[in-house]
């Protein structure tokens, strides 16, 4: 039994949602213990965290998807080592699934339904979690009545989903802890649809970049408390208070208000210190540039772009950037960060996804736009040569289509040349050049009583089997073909 998961009016999600933003652990958890909520909280903590998983976020939920008829397997091969061709599936423009996952989740408003979450925002708090804790689940809305199909999908926290193990270790289900801590429900593997990095210690867990650097990133947060409290602290370097007496605790206390109510704050920085008689103020050592939080604080930086494998220039630093470099940080940030993304979350929809319709859900796939760096240089360069080998392989004897096929082009027809010559009547006899030099012509089918007498007629018979005489014949076959003369 689902405890409040279906009610007859629901404008909520199909688990509990929300959450004042306070710290919810799973029962018997206690604060520290819930790695998950230490690591998403990781990106609202830390600048250098929030711009490269906002970005490999917002990068994966902007590609758009398309759902095809699966193609057969035919055995054809692609010739070209990086030509990815044209598409040669049918779409689907209309399916269940496809208009489930353009509207996952959607809000009823006085009879009007607007969206809680769209697709791009529900990949894109997905693939922020999949960065920070290397899992993402989705919660499947069966609506009121428990319909057959999906007809939402709600994004959860992952520190609030738990798996449940049978006796064999295997899955039986998950169960989802609310915000208030109290209410668990229940829910069946056909319930959830799930995205992970593989976690080898953890079947059922995941491992994003973000855990493997969490020690550097608590690090780079304590230098920048370190910093605030230094100003904090009146802006000076910390010291010692050396008394030539034990004093008691009333001393001790007395003393301590006076001296923050005088000296602590900004506000209250470099004023003059009184020290009653057998006090000394003991120095320390260390100033803010022995501590070179600096270079600290950049060799972190350097250290969560290396776990994302994000190249700087994506990030906006552009200390040693050039257009080319920067084209090259492009194009690998697309084919090596995006597209595995891409490639992982289409094995969920295709393995998770569509089985959920049943018998509708078979026969289709789901299929991303690749993410392509626009260069037109480049470009236009590969058109150049991908012509010029056309033309190079029909010259040598091959087949035009067969050609386009190796080069990664598409079938063209071969447009005959038309000439500027007008179509000739049946029976047309030219008539012989002034001064009677020359051969005309042979005779119609009436003989050659028509226009021409019986030594044109021989002058021209020879003449038949000139290949000036033939090339003619040819363009005046090809322009009346053209011009639907017979």
């Amino acid at each position: 039994m689902k405890s409040g998961l279906r009610r007859a009016f629901r404008n909520v999600g199909p688990v509990p949602m929300g959450g004042g933003g306070g710290m919810m652990l799973l029962p018997g958890q206690a604060a520290g213990q819930n790695t998950d909520l230490t690591l998403i909280r990781a990106y609202k903590s830390n600048g250098t965290v929030q711009s490269n998983v906002s970005l490999l976020a917002s990068a994966t939920a902007a590609q758009d998807w398309q759902l095809f008829r699966a193609q057969p397997k035919d055995g054809r091969v692609r010739y070209t080592t990086s030509e990815r061709g044209s598409d040669q599936r049918t779409e689907v423009v209309q399916h269940a699934a496809l208009n489930v996952l353009l509207n996952p989740s959607m809000l009823n408003v006085g009879g009007i339904k607007i969206p809680f979450w769209d697709r791009m925002g529900l990949f894109e708090i997905s693939q922020i979690y999949m960065e920070q804790t290397g899992k993402a689940y989705w919660v499947v809305d069966r609506g009121p009545m428990e319909s057959s199909i999906p007809l939402g999908l709600w994004p959860v926290r992952p520190d609030r989903m738990t798996p449940v193990p049978d006796r064999d270790k295997v899955l039986a289900g998950w169960v989802y802890t609310a915000p208030d801590g109290r209410e668990r429900v229940p829910l069946l593997p056909t319930d959830v649809i799930w995205n992970r990095y593989p976690d080898p210690e953890d079947i059922y867990g995941g491992c994003g970049p973000i855990q493997s650097v969490l020690t550097d990133i608590e690090a780079a947060r304590y230098a920048s408390e370190w910093n605030r409290n230094y100003f904090v602290n009146s802006a000076e370097p910390g010291g010692v208070i050396q008394a030539d007496h034990a004093m008691d605790d009333e001393e001790f206390n007395q003393f301590i208000n006076r001296w923050r109510d005088t000296h602590r704050g900004v506000a209250r920085a470099h004023r003059i210190a009184l020290l009653e008689a057998g006090m000394t103020w003991v120095p320390n050592p260390h100033s803010l540039k022995d501590m070179d939080f600096a270079t600290l604080r950049g060799t972190m930086r350097d250290i969560i772009r290396e776990a994302l494998g994000m190249h700087k220039v994506m990030t906006g630093v552009v200390e040693d950037v050039n257009r080319a470099n920067a084209q090259t940080g492009e194009e690998i940030f697309s084919s090596w960060k995006i597209d595995p993304r891409l490639k992982r979350w289409k094995n969920v929809l295709n393995s998770q996804f569509l089985p959920l319709f049943g018998t509708a859900g078979t026969g289709v796939e789901f299929d991303y736009v690749y993410p392509t760096v626009a260069n037109r240089e480049q470009d236009n360069a590969e058109l150049t040569t991908k012509t010029a080998a056309v033309a190079v392989l029909v010259g040598a004897g091959f087949d035009p289509d067969d050609a386009c096929q190796v080069v990664g082009l598409p079938p063209m027809k071969i447009a005959e040349k038309a000439t500027q010559q007008p179509a000739l009547p049946p029976g047309w006899v030219p008539a012989a050049p002034a001064g009677g030099d020359g051969a005309a012509a042979p005779a119609g089918p009436a003989g050659p009583g028509r226009g021409a007498n019986a030594e044109d007629v021989l002058q021209a018979r020879a003449g038949w089997d000139s290949p000036a005489w033939q090339a003619l014949m040819r363009e005046r076959a090809a322009f009346n073909r053209m011009a639907g003369v017979r």
